[in-house]
């Protein structure tokens, strides 16, 4: 006999601001009912939930959110619920900032997003702080770094898988040239790194490897200790591979003693939606435990059961 089949019943966004209204209400929170509806909706549910709970309670859910929670658990809630590109400038302005300055953070928007992700970055940060992302890198970054970060801010890369294998060739041997120099900051060096697509860096990396017997990152090593010597690696890594990169990222988060809460709860949010299964499976390949596991031991509480509700999300 054939089961019928029932159809699954996608709450609207109406009933998920009236479940969170209830979630607010009465003697202390139901955490459980906040992880229950916003992680488990993506970007798009998210932001018409946030809509229909202002027009429904004159109120803004990431006020309320804010009131409600608490500590970790309450900055990845927040975080999650945020736009993408309003999330991400967020974070880029908190990189900006004196005591959460971080030039990493600033790379790691620049590089792992799209063209048009971090368009709409750049066009959330003029609309939240009147003024630019460009001008505000450039004012709170100094020396080298400066040189590096704003041209990755303010690149728009072609997206398309097209690419000129001559000027890769030739690319490559300017690379070369400038690191075995020690010229890392050279201007050609910028360049390269800061307009060039995705599809046609990998393809200067492979024959910069192929031509010259090492990866571009090994040769990138010379001093070990040298701070922008790794965050010029880790621009490589962000734009070809950031399934590693960011896999490097948790694993320093959860490994450092005390647990680095900012950076798992970044990488958690920000890429739950995008490329979360393939970070899984470098963590599981590089770590032999899943990050399921890892994240369990880690952290604790609500805070533990939001993350692992999100990296249990997938790949968009």
């Amino acid at each position: 006999m054939a089961t019928l089949k029932v159809p699954v019943h996608v709450p609207s966004p109406s009933d998920d601001a009236e479940q969170l209204r209830k979630a607010f209400e009465g003697w202390g929170t139901n955490e459980q009912l906040i992880i229950d509806i916003l992680a488990h909706r993506n970007a798009a549910q998210r932001n018409s939930i946030r809509k229909v709970y202002g027009e429904a309670y004159g109120e803004d859910l990431l006020k309320c959110l804010e009131k409600e929670l608490t500590s970790d658990f309450e900055r990845a809630v927040l975080l999650f619920t945020l736009d993408p590109a309003e999330r991400d400038a967020h974070l880029a302005n908190e990189a900006t900032k004196k005591f959460t300055s971080s030039n990493w953070i600033l790379m790691e928007i620049a590089c792992s997003r799209s063209s048009h992700e971090l368009l709409n970055v750049k066009k959330a940060y003029h609309a939240r702080y009147k003024k630019s992302l460009e001008e505000d890198v450039a004012h709170h970054t100094t020396g080298e770094y400066c040189k590096l970060l704003v041209p990755l801010v303010s690149a728009f890369r072609y997206e398309g898988e097209e690419v000129n294998m001559t000027l890769a060739k030739s690319e490559a041997k300017i690379l070369h040239d400038k690191i075995s120099d020690k010229h890392y900051t050279d201007d050609e060096v910028i360049r390269i790194v800061s307009t060039r697509s995705k599809a046609q860096l990998n393809a200067t990396l492979n024959h910069y490897n192929t031509s010259f017997g090492n990866a571009i990152n090994k040769d990138l090593k010379a001093d070990p200790s040298d701070e922008f010597l790794k965050l010029l690696r880790a621009v490589i890594k962000c734009l070809t591979t950031p399934e590693q990169y960011f896999e490097k990222v948790l694993r320093q988060a959860i490994n450092k003693l005390g647990s680095d809460e900012w950076a798992l709860t970044r990488v958690v949010t920000t890429r739950a939606e995008v490329d979360m299964v393939r970070i899984k499976e470098a963590y599981q390949r590089r770590n032999s435990i899943p990050l399921e596991q890892a994240i369990a031991k880690d952290t604790s509480g609500d805070y533990e059961k939001f993350l692992l509700a999100l990296i249990g999300a997938g790949d968009a």
